[in-house]
């Protein structure tokens, strides 16, 4: 559908996210928990999500994301701290606060005996949501998501797949300003992670400000601008993607080539692996110019094809981050 039917509100976003005046989508100031066991699960956390960011928050398990997230969606109580959604404080405002976000957990905590259509209707409605508008809303992001003939099935039918994309309808029915996706292709094949994301890139586009948790990392990779890496409970690294990436001081590379069984060039700080007959691996210091490394392999009698970067850049980073001593440089 055009953008202008399945996001009516696009023009007014867009209006609000580009004022000067415009608050941070999401600021938080020194938010610590500690819960009722003594575990201190936030440590005092400060972060803010530019209005219209596409935002990735990542961090390994046990590491603070999920009671920060429980926090902005008002299931769990901060010991400390504020957090303000737009300018609404989530603690004082609560349920102003809410009106502004889209939550879609981890976990499947839909009426599975309920119809899609019911369960989007009846979200709308814990929002004041008139029914006639409600149904409009449902219709819209069902055929959006590619759920609109599974809109009478009884809901616990549904694939794995489904089920995620219908989390991410029922989250857009109070058409929230800032989204939150805590794991939200989580077990999902390839074909539909990719629409899923083609919808969120839609919103994003129109306006809506998107928070992404994911263990995919190449998906925050690929998807996000700024990127927040959470541990133990403290922020560890706060920046735009770009500027992290460009931390990498080893580039990884898979080139296609074609050209024979033959050994592979000795480089001074260059690994290269074959992968298969035609495919290469390629770990490349900065301070390597690429053109070495081909003209190493094309005097092996190999002929570079094409070439694209791995997708684990991130990945790399993200592990040497959380593995550092506390203090120290990635």
């Amino acid at each position: 559908p055009p953008r202008s039917t399945l996001f009516p509100y696009t023009t007014l976003f867009r209006s609000m996210n580009t004022g000067s005046s415009q608050p941070p989508a999401l600021a938080v100031r020194d938010l610590r928990k500690t819960y009722g066991n003594g575990v201190e699960a936030l440590k005092g956390v400060s972060l803010e999500v530019a209005a219209g960011d596409f935002f990735a928050l990542l961090g390994p398990n046990g590491a603070g994301k999920s009671t920060l997230i429980g926090i902005l969606s008002s299931l769990v109580n901060a010991s400390s701290g504020e957090a303000e959604v737009f300018g609404v404080s989530v603690r004082a405002e609560r349920s102003r606060a809410m009106s502004l976000i889209g939550l879609v957990p981890q976990e499947l905590n839909f009426n599975q005996f309920e119809k899609p259509i019911e369960i989007l209707v009846n979200q709308a409605g814990f929002y004041g949501v008139p029914r006639g508008i409600a149904l409009e809303r449902a219709e819209r992001y069902l055929k959006a998501l590619s759920l609109w003939d599974k809109r009478s099935a009884v809901s616990r039918t549904l694939s794995g797949g489904m089920k995620r994309r219908l989390m991410i309808a029922r989250a857009m029915m109070n058409e929230p300003r800032l989204l939150v996706l805590d794991e939200p292709t989580a077990g999902v094949d390839i074909e539909i992670r990719r629409s899923m994301w083609t919808f969120v890139r839609e919103i994003n586009a129109a306006g809506t400000t998107v928070i992404l948790t994911t263990h995919y990392l190449e998906e925050a990779e690929q998807l996000c601008r700024n990127i927040a890496i959470i541990d133990h409970g403290r922020i560890i690294e706060h920046s735009p993607m770009r500027a992290l990436l460009a931390k990498l001081d080893v580039e990884g590379f898979v080139l296609d080539v074609e050209g024979g069984d033959q050994d592979l060039p000795d480089l001074p700080g260059v690994r290269l692996a074959r992968l298969d007959a035609h495919t290469i691996e390629a770990e490349v210091p900065k301070s390597v110019d690429l053109s070495r490394v081909f003209a190493a392999l094309d005097g092996r009698g190999i002929r570079v094809k094409s070439m694209r970067n791995k997708s684990n850049r991130l990945e790399e980073l993200f592990m040497r981050l959380v593995e550092r001593p506390a203090g120290a440089t990635p």
